[in-house]
């Protein structure tokens, strides 16, 4: 069993962005957008906030409260679009239900859309003709690639159809030959599709979801639904049984999380390339 090292890889990705930043004259910036105070966006915008450090890029983070309103969202980040040295802008998730998240996204100008989230920069993508890749989607190929992992004429199962990663993923796996199933909370037996999957790519957020009696030996196990209860992060597979039969598995923490990411600063990097 192999371990897919995304704190490793991470430190690969952003030492390389970080010779890029170096090259270019003018200092990137990324701003976030934090809404309320989840605990677990409270973290990750902390993880961002040192992978910034690490590549020599500025962090600027913009606070709101939990009844911010939309209209006052949207004034600032149609400010931050239109601010000549924020190169980067992020909506960290979740967002509170009321809000018309795709509203906020659409705002964001397509060269600073690091996330891949607008309408417009996902219709590229899902058209085939963006140059850069969602989060999630980019993190999979890091590390398909690192580790030399083909995924053509393989059986992937990608547990949860979300836009961040059931759908991305569901299109680059069908361009890259595979043979796709995504199932959800309506889909009854779901281990009928993961017994028979050769990756398994999961990212719904249930703790502990998918045991070691649910895949096949030598699966590729790939772990998206990070969440936290009481303080400890957990991930939808039970790492200790599944990693018995994995023949690739990321662990929680220190996998998909670090790689994400490298890859948001990885696209914000190529964007601010084209921009000047």
């Amino acid at each position: 069993m192999v371990i897919l090292d995304g704190k490793k890889l991470s430190s690969e990705i952003l030492a390389g962005i970080k010779k890029e930043v170096l090259k270019d004259a003018k200092q990137m910036q990324l701003d976030v957008i934090l809404v309320g105070n989840s605990p677990a966006s409270e973290v990750f915008v902390r993880r961002k906030n040192v992978a910034c450090l690490t590549a020599g890029i500025n962090f600027v983070l913009h606070r709101f409260s939990k009844s911010a309103s939309l209209s006052e969202l949207k004034k600032t980040i149609k400010k931050l679009a239109a601010t000549p040295r924020v190169s980067g802008i992020v909506i960290q998730l979740p967002l509170p239900p009321e809000l018309n998240k795709q509203e906020l996204f659409d705002l964001i100008p397509p060269e600073k859309d690091v996330d891949i989230l607008s309408a417009n920069n996902l219709g590229q993508f899902y058209s085939g003709n963006l140059l850069y890749m969602p989060p999630v989607v980019g993190t999979v190929s890091h590390f398909f690639n690192k580790y030399k992992i083909s995924s053509a004429g393989k059986n992937v199962v990608l547990v949860g159809a979300g836009r961040l990663v059931g759908f991305p993923l569901s299109l680059w796996f069908f361009r890259k030959k595979a043979t796709v199933s995504v199932v959800n909370e309506f889909t009854k037996n779901i281990s009928a599709y993961t017994k028979k999957a050769d990756i398994i790519i999961s990212g719904v957020g249930s703790p502990g979801f998918i045991k070691g009696s649910m895949v096949k030996k030598g699966a590729v196990i790939v772990d998206v639904g990070i969440s936290f209860k009481k303080g400890k992060v957990s991930g939808d597979f039970d790492f200790k049984s599944v990693a018995k039969k994995a023949g690739y598995i990321t662990p929680v923490p220190g996998g998909v999380g670090p790689m994400t990411i490298s890859c948001v600063l990885e696209n914000m990097v190529a964007l601010n390339k084209n921009r000047f």
